[in-house]
């Protein structure tokens, strides 16, 4: 088993007696049915229905305070807790930035010895193993207690893009993509059976109407990978771009519509001169058909 402490990461609580109803109401996942020791996926959306910011989330047992902590980017752990402050007017919630006493280590790979306090199961696959929360200088020790090699952050970061969870400000815009462009809707990002929320129309109208042409899908590289944001295209047609990339391997924000058509026409995939490969062409295919022009 492998473990990996991610300094991109941060961590924000909400708690007060008002916590489970206040986010519930603001965000795509269904906080209700959350308890101490399991995880969500979800994110705070425009009103148009595009990612502000996407999160895991937990809900800290009584024993640590209570409350739900949300696992974010760190460069964006303030704006959050400023956007959910924004929207709190009388609710009784108390919304903190921790992560300058709080962090994320991912432990993957096998299955831990014990389970740490304040741990729980990346909620988005299987194969992303597990979440603690966590001050850095702790890592060790709790790598030490799961059974686990502590390990440098680049090798979660390659397990990330093998598994396919797209990762923001790499594989997507915030502010300009919307959750089934992310894949969030197959990553158990998004419940459409829990009441409303902010941008939840537009989410259901796509979901409904099979609307979403955009999604992110893997890719396999033949050489050396791309610049991050560069141009995917089909002869002289752009029909994407490339996001992250590691070992051969990468995730890409692609038109399905535009692909399908180049790979029924044998057109090749080149993005800064370089070839590549989708990893599941039969899924674009698939993809395309549904989806309305």
């Amino acid at each position: 088993m492998k473990a990996a402490f991610l300094p991109d990461r941060g961590v924000v609580k909400v708690s007060g007696e008002d916590a489970r109803n206040f986010l519930n109401g603001l965000v795509t996942t269904d906080v209700a049915k959350l308890k101490p020791g399991q995880g969500r996926f979800g994110a705070l959306l425009t009103p148009q229905g595009k990612i502000i910011i996407d999160f895991l989330v937990t809900e800290a047992p009584v024993g640590h305070g209570g409350g739900f902590l949300l696992d974010c980017p760190r460069a964006l752990a303030a704006t959050l807790a400023a956007k959910l402050g924004f929207y709190r007017l009388r609710a009784k919630v108390v919304v903190e930035d921790l992560s300058g006493s709080l962090g994320v280590i991912a432990a993957w790979d096998g299955d831990p010895a014990i389970q740490p306090d304040l741990a729980f199961a990346d909620p988005r696959a299987t194969d992303l193993g597990l979440r603690i929360l966590a001050p850095e200088d702790l890592a060790q020790r709790l790598a030490d207690l799961i059974g686990a090699e502590l390990v440098d952050a680049g090798a979660y970061e390659a397990h990330r893009i093998a598994c396919g969870a797209p990762r923001g400000g790499m594989d997507f815009i915030y502010g300009d993509a919307f959750p089934h462009e992310t894949n969030m809707d197959r990553l158990h990002g998004v419940d459409f059976d829990k009441g409303c929320y902010i941008g939840q129309e537009v989410v259901s109208r796509m979901q409904h109407r099979g609307t979403a042409r955009t999604r992110t899908v893997k890719i396999l590289l033949d050489g050396p990978p791309p610049e991050p944001g560069a141009a995917i295209l089909a002869g002289d047609k752009q029909v994407g771009t490339v996001g992250s990339t590691s070992g051969g391997k990468g995730l890409a924000l692609v038109r399905t519509d535009r692909v399908a058509d180049a790979l029924q026409a044998g057109l090749p995939l080149t993005a800064g001169g370089l070839s590549l490969r989708l990893a599941e062409p039969d899924a674009v295919r698939n993809t395309s058909k549904q989806s309305v022009a």
